[in-house]
């Protein structure tokens, strides 16, 4: 299988996001029988689909030049300011960073990136599930980075334990960045006792604080289909007709220059 290479790049997805991954790939893709968080990781579809091997993740960086040192080590300079003028140019108001991978695999390279993209002057909007804790004398650090927004990654569908790691961490960078939780919801199955319990769980994650509402769009096999823990119905996605659990009928589900949350950087209390 193929490599991930470990120069960074900024690309635009499909839905019109600007996306500059610190990481590319994930261990979590071998959950659920190698199909990832949930059963249902678009990015380990992604990968497996153009021949990437995705568990063995690759932290992404500048391209080096031992001629320009810089705070960070050495980098190119020309390749840094590019995707600068790259991010300050967008029709987008924000850069992402974790689409293909999560940024939390490498804290220190993904703080390095913010600090060098902060120079395009936008908000950074950081996608995680901390599958590694931000350490404690890192947290200061994010003070530095102008309109950084992390959205910690939660859904009724995580374990127990998970649930509760993942509101520690939303709560623990509270003090330090616009905090958000990014919440990948359902319309559980209430006659089902494992999808009544977790709609209990569901119920307190939207009372949480500063929330953002992901709709989660699983294929007929998945486990929480076929098992009736959750209710799907056919949606409009981009202009394909698709399986979804739509748990709020208010959920955006356009392109993402439209989009009233941009990600939790419009998400106030």
């Amino acid at each position: 299988m193929k490599i991930y290479k470990q120069a960074i790049t900024l690309v635009k997805n499909n839905r019109g996001c600007y996306i500059i991954d610190t990481v590319k790939g994930c261990p979590a893709g071998a959950l659920f029988e190698g199909k990832g968080c949930y059963g249902a990781c678009y990015a380990k579809n992604i990968a497996y689909r153009y021949g990437f091997d995705f568990e063995n993740f690759q932290s992404r960086k500048f391209e080096t030049d031992d001629s320009q040192p810089n705070l960070f080590g050495f980098k190119n300079k020309a390749h840094a300011d590019e995707i600068i003028r790259q991010i300050r140019e967008s029709d987008m108001p924000f850069v992402r960073i974790g689409e293909m991978g999560d940024p939390s695999l490498d804290w220190g390279n993904t703080l390095e990136v913010c600090h060098e993209i902060a120079l395009a002057g936008k908000p950074i909007v950081i996608i995680t599930k901390h599958w590694k804790e931000l350490p404690d004398d890192r947290l200061e650090e994010l003070r530095g980075i102008k309109g950084l927004c992390i959205n910690t990654s939660a859904s009724a569908l995580d374990t127990d334990e998970q649930t509760e790691y993942r509101l520690k961490q939303y709560g623990r960078l509270s003090p330090f960045c616009n905090s958000v939780l990014r919440i990948v919801s359902c319309d559980f199955n209430k006659e089902n006792d494992e999808g009544a319990r977790r709609s209990e769980i569901q119920e307190r994650l939207f009372k949480s604080g500063k929330i953002i509402d992901t709709v989660f769009r699983p294929t007929s096999d998945n486990y929480f289909v076929v098992n009736r823990v959750i209710n799907v119905s056919i949606v409009r996605f981009l202009k394909k007709d698709g399986l979804a659990s739509v748990y709020r009928k208010n959920t955006y589900f356009g392109r993402c220059e439209t989009c009233p949350d941009m990600c939790g950087v419009n998400v106030m209390f």
